[in-house]
């Protein structure tokens, strides 16, 4: 008789993740398949659920401080001849050459199928009823094609949403960006849109932009990827690489990061500015160590605005060591790029009026809401997204009222007291009662407008 085998343990270690990896290989290295399109993946994507904040990052973990004396609170109320109260904080914001109803906007799903079917249209429709912009991902096209909708052509993934923002947005408010990045290129996206009759509302009334995407939060220095089916693989393998890493009946279609140096930057916005004089240029970065020369590069080449997305963003699909292992965090990016030289778009884990309002303080101008947004119109396709945005604005304004301010730009770091800063930075500062050092890029009286509560 046989004595039945004690499966062998390893203190430190994760056992079944390891015998996962010794069953299935390399289809392991990502989510389940079959998480695909019904799952938005980020950081602490293996933490529980039910408890987003149980893994608080530094971000979350500063406090917001109001002070005792407020000289803005007293211009306030020689202005309105009355005590000030939250509802008189202006959360209208100028982002990246858009007029905002709210210094928010909706980020790039990408072309996973949670974010292009129906959940993309209605997050779609209620971004444009809120007046905020909103950005659409770069693989759109190349993964589900370009139709317009003439004749009897259905429209596709990326014109549909465009239709429906446009049907809610109000007049001069908002704005829509079109990604695009390396190998995008070949599916020539922004001339498709640039040279649409659809699309010309937004060109006459200045409100089309085209970002070049760099990278991304959730997996820095990779390109996209996508899951598909055997079919789809046959026809995109034409253009992308398609690795049969997945198991039976899935592949993975990946896309080149691109390859790019200071130079390379330059030119490329350059490029864009000559070409689509009468759009808007973005450029959105990974979380790389070197983001301030990054951010700095794009805006000295006329980028309208910089997005900077933590190593906290979220995806439609990513290797999973990716997620928690590699990128800088959110708060560590906008303490090395320090104050702004334009317009920064953060984005990463937003969902809630204080983080937004930490980022501002930072020096960001706007947040940019993905995963949070696709769970609300998940949870409400008419109405979820407005609930949601209008619950993060009444706690913005409670909180910038709160600061004695009224305006978000004048928001600044002596507003955020760090309880662990004096021990993640060695600055030879009583940094966790100052706040994040920043950039030495403004002179004395920026300095002097700082420290009584303004942002130079």
């Amino acid at each position: 008789m046989t004595t039945p085998r004690t499966p062998l343990t390893a203190g430190g270690l994760p056992v079944a993740a390891i015998r996962a990896r010794a069953r299935h290989g390399t289809r392991e290295v990502f989510p389940p398949v079959a998480a695909y399109g019904a799952e938005l993946f980020g950081a602490g994507a293996g933490a529980d659920a039910e408890t987003p904040l149980s893994l608080p990052d530094e971000l979350d973990r500063a406090r917001i401080v109001p002070p005792v004396f407020m000289p803005r609170r007293l211009e306030k109320l020689i202005e309105l001849g009355r005590e000030p109260l939250d509802d008189d904080v202006s959360l209208r914001t100028a982002i990246g050459g858009f007029d905002s109803a709210l210094p928010v906007y909706l980020s790039a799903f990408g072309s996973t199928r949670a974010g292009s079917g129906d959940l993309g249209i209605a997050a779609s429709r209620q971004a444009g009823r809120l007046g905020i912009p909103m950005v659409i991902g770069e693989n759109m096209v190349p993964v589900h094609g370009y139709r317009t909708g003439a004749g009897r052509a259905a429209p596709s993934a990326i014109t549909a949403r465009i239709r429906a923002y446009l049907d809610e947005c109000p007049e001069g408010t908002g704005g829509v960006v079109v990604q695009q990045s390396t190998e995008d290129a070949d599916s020539e996206v922004w001339n498709l849109l640039y040279s649409d009759p659809a699309t010309e509302p937004l060109l006459e009334s200045g409100r089309l932009a085209f970002e070049l995407k760099i990278g991304q939060g959730a997996k820095p220095g990779l390109g996209g990827m996508t899951v598909v089916d055997e079919a789809d693989a046959d026809r995109l393998g034409r253009r992308f690489a398609v690795r049969d890493t997945l198991g039976p009946g899935s592949r993975l279609r990946l896309a080149s990061p691109g390859t790019y140096t200071e130079e390379i930057v330059r030119q490329q916005l350059r490029f864009m500015r000559n070409n689509f004089p009468r759009a808007r240029v973005w450029a959105k970065f990974h979380p790389g160590r070197d983001i301030a020369d990054a951010a700095s590069t794009a805006w000295r080449a006329g980028a309208d605005a910089v997005t900077v997305d933590g190593a906290e963003g979220g995806t439609g699909w990513a290797p999973r060591v990716f997620l928690d292992h590699v990128g800088l965090p959110l708060a560590e990016c906008l303490r090395r790029v320090g104050r702004p030289g334009g317009c920064l778009l953060v984005t990463g884990r937003m969902w809630e009026g204080g983080r937004v309002v930490r980022s501002l303080a930072l020096g960001a101008t706007a947040a940019g809401l993905g995963r949070a947004a696709l769970v609300a119109v998940d949870e409400d396709p008419e109405d979820g997204l407005v609930r949601l945005v209008e619950a993060l604005a009444l706690e913005s304004r409670l909180l910038i009222s709160a600061l004695g301010k009224y305006a978000t730009d004048a928001l600044g770091p002596d507003d955020l007291w760090w309880p662990d800063r004096s021990l993640s930075y060695d600055t030879g500062t009583d940094t966790a009662a100052a706040g994040p050092p920043l950039a030495e890029t403004a002179g004395t009286t920026a300095a002097t407008a700082d420290r009584i509560g303004g942002r130079a």
